[in-house]
């Protein structure tokens, strides 16, 4: 099933995910066409909140993020799988991720 989202062209790279790069803190996986980012909260309950916050914009997006998370840490990294790479929706989830993250600290 396609997304309709497809790979991110040289210039979205360059417009949409360089700010997220240089001014947010994502990076750019190793070895695939991913970003990631690791994020740190004050304790368990307030990560979990900002994964269950992530989990229902995902839902909708019908875009899920590979996610990791011991006690305050939450490590996420998005790609479309069904690209195989970063697309627009990678985009659009991590600024929302953003926005989490702002409510929060």
């Amino acid at each position: 099933m396609s997304c309709g989202s497809p790979l991110l062209t040289p210039e979205q790279r360059s417009n949409l995910l360089q700010p997220l790069i240089k001014e947010k803190g994502w990076k750019i996986t190793e070895g695939r066409d991913a970003i990631q980012k690791e994020f740190k909260f004050d304790d368990f309950n307030e990560a979990f909140g900002f994964m269950t916050r992530i989990a229902l914009k995902a839902d909708k997006m019908n875009h899920h993020p590979e996610w990791f998370n011991v006690y305050n840490k939450v490590d996420i990294t998005l790609s479309s799988h069904d690209v195989q790479g970063i697309s627009e929706r990678d985009v659009k989830l991590a600024t929302f991720i953003e926005k989490c993250c702002q409510k929060i600290n």
